[in-house]
């Protein structure tokens, strides 16, 4: 059975538990409301038997399915909210620039799919494509999904079971006294649809205010977190501050006027609730005194059970714009490569460029590119800051479509090394490329980056935390182990931007030859600014204003000396 299907039944399972505990509800106030006013008539006690047994029954029956509606309910509505995170999570990854292809296979363990290169992938003064704030992605992470589910319990269940116990208790109360059935109907009208749709329209400015209102929050607040030291440095964090703290302010002041509306709408049902119920008893009066309770007490019941709908109804309007958001992100169109102009290639690990161009804007990143990297080999790409190299490895990788031109890739084309470390252990962090492997596999990776001495240093070895972004340890040692995660994934083709950027040169060009002497087959392109490792390379491409000035393979190698001029 699939998800989907998996959680329409248990959709479809709440709503019927649900609509049963309301009928059990109806019937033990019923019950019971006959029972104590044949009782003050004092009959026999065989007479009452059936009905002490009846509000037995029901009161039993109606825990049990409301116990059901509440495990149906948030079963159907959290598995909903784990696949839409999963989705979400994708599509954040992956950002407007990004490829699913790029992120298949082995590279796709953990959200390693956007490097250093995909954001700087754009020349100096371009426009760079745009991806979603951290605060943008963790209100969609968090607030969003929590309104997807609070739609459903909160909105669509209490909204169908309310209805449903409005429309068994009109027809229960026709069928015992046609004139309060119509009186009840009237008051079940104004509780279930006019008092609704008056809180909504009356929320529905207030809606889109509240969401935007708390996504700037949650903003805000991210950069605090996140930039307060260099928020203190340009000496900008009271004016942070003081604008988060009037967000606050802005956000109680709304969420204030949109409880007035919830306190009006609930205030309203209940007027009407009781109005009703005078109206049913006036109307029954002279029916006698046990049918005149049984209508009465029914009547309270039953639109008590539909004052939820008010709230709902406003609680959805709030919550439209968070789900517009959460749509949107999944229905984003992939931004990968064109099929005209994408190929799929047949051979592991071969990559082929024709006439391929890539323009941000008027500006133009890579021109008219032709390279054909064979499978099996380690290719170095040269060039000054701004001459295509961050691109070509982009588009390699997938993640920038070319302007023009042909890539022929194959499906699972690699990774890039990733840029991201999480609050977790370095045990975690390496496990989100693969997370079936063992300790062995982990202490393997980290001593082809050099990394086992510093880990053993730890007071906890695999299980250190790393804090956010790894701000616990230096700039060498975060780079070494993204390039382990790297590592780790596996992938057919091994794409790195600057990967030992952070270290020194000795240990640099020792970390890149035991990283290409353990490559095993898989063929592994790095951007480097480097010329002392060259030697440690197959192939050689040098890259100037967009275009490929040389590409020289190891059987014939001519370079000598210095291959870039210096600046």
């Amino acid at each position: 059975m699939t998800a989907s299907r998996s959680g329409a039944l248990m959709t479809a399972l709440a709503v019927i538990a649900g609509s049963a505990a309301q009928l059990c509800g109806l019937g033990l106030t019923a019950s019971a409301a006959w029972l104590i006013a044949r009782a003050a008539e004092q009959p026999p006690l065989s007479a009452l038997g059936l009905a002490i047994v009846g509000v037995r029954a029901f009161a039993t029956a109606r825990g049990l399915f409301a116990y059901l509606e509440r495990l149906a309910g948030h079963d159907a509505a959290l598995g909903r909210i784990a696949g839409l995170r999963v989705l979400l999570f994708r599509a954040l990854a992956q950002g407007p620039i990004s490829t699913g292809p790029a992120a298949a296979g082995p590279a796709a363990a953990g959200p390693a799919a956007a490097g250093p290169a995909a954001a700087g992938a754009g020349p100096a003064g371009a426009e760079p494509p745009t991806r979603p704030r951290d605060g943008e992605a963790l209100t969609h992470m968090v607030a969003d999904l929590d309104a997807a589910q609070d739609m459903r319990l909160r909105c669509l269940l209490p909204a169908v079971v309310s209805a449903f116990m409005g429309i068994a208790a009109t027809v229960f109360c026709t069928l015992l006294h046609p004139a309060a059935g119509a009186m009840l109907a009237g008051g079940a009208l104004l509780i279930g649809a006019v008092i609704p749709m008056m809180s909504a329209v009356a929320a529905r400015r207030l809606g889109a205010r509240v969401s935007a209102a708390r996504a700037d929050l949650a903003l805000r607040v991210l950069d605090l977190s996140d930039g307060h030291a260099d928020l203190m440095a340009f000496g900008a964090l009271d004016r942070a501050v003081a604008a988060a703290e009037h967000q606050v302010h802005r956000l109680a002041r709304l969420e204030r006027v949109s409880g007035g509306v919830s306190a009006v709408a609930v205030a309203a049902g209940m007027a009407v609730q009781g109005l009703t119920a005078i109206g049913v008893a006036s109307v029954s009066a002279t029916a006698g005194p046990v049918l005149c309770a049984v209508l009465v007490l029914t009547t309270l019941v039953a639109l008590e059970a539909m004052l939820p709908i008010s709230a709902a109804a406003q609680l959805y309007i709030e919550l439209r714009p968070a789900l517009a958001r959460v749509r949107s992100v999944l229905s984003a169109p992939s931004p990968g490569l064109p099929a005209a102009q994408m190929s799929a290639s047949t051979v592991p690990g071969r990559i082929a460029l024709r006439g391929v161009s890539v323009c941000y804007g008027k500006a133009e990143a890579l021109d008219e590119v032709d390279l054909d990297l064979a499978p099996d080999r380690s290719v170095a790409i040269l060039g000054q800051s701004g001459a295509g190299k961050s691109t070509l490895l982009a588009v390699i990788a997938g993640l920038v479509p070319p302007t023009k031109g042909v890539a022929s890739l194959r499906p699972a084309r690699g990774m890039y090394q990733d840029a991201h470390l999480f609050n977790t252990t370095v045990r975690a962090n390496l496990l989100m490329a693969k997370p079936q492997a063992e300790d062995a596999e982990l202490h393997r990776v980290l001593e082809q980056v050099r990394l086992n001495e510093w880990l053993g240093g730890l007071p906890g070895g695999l299980d250190c935390p790393v804090g956010e972004g790894g701000r616990d340890m230096s700039g060498g040692q975060r780079q070494r182990l993204l390039l382990a995660r790297a590592l780790l994934a596996d992938p057919e083709v091994l794409l790195l931007d600057e990967p030992t950027e952070a270290l020194d040169a000795e240990t640099g060009r020792a970390v890149l030859a035991d990283v290409l002497r353990a490559r095993h087959g898989r063929s592994t392109v790095v951007v480097t600014h480097r010329e002392d490792a060259l030697d440690l390379f197959d192939d050689i491409v040098i890259m100037a204003r967009g275009r490929v000035q040389l590409h020289d393979c190891g059987e014939s190698r001519q370079l000598s000396g210095p291959v870039l001029p210096s600046t």
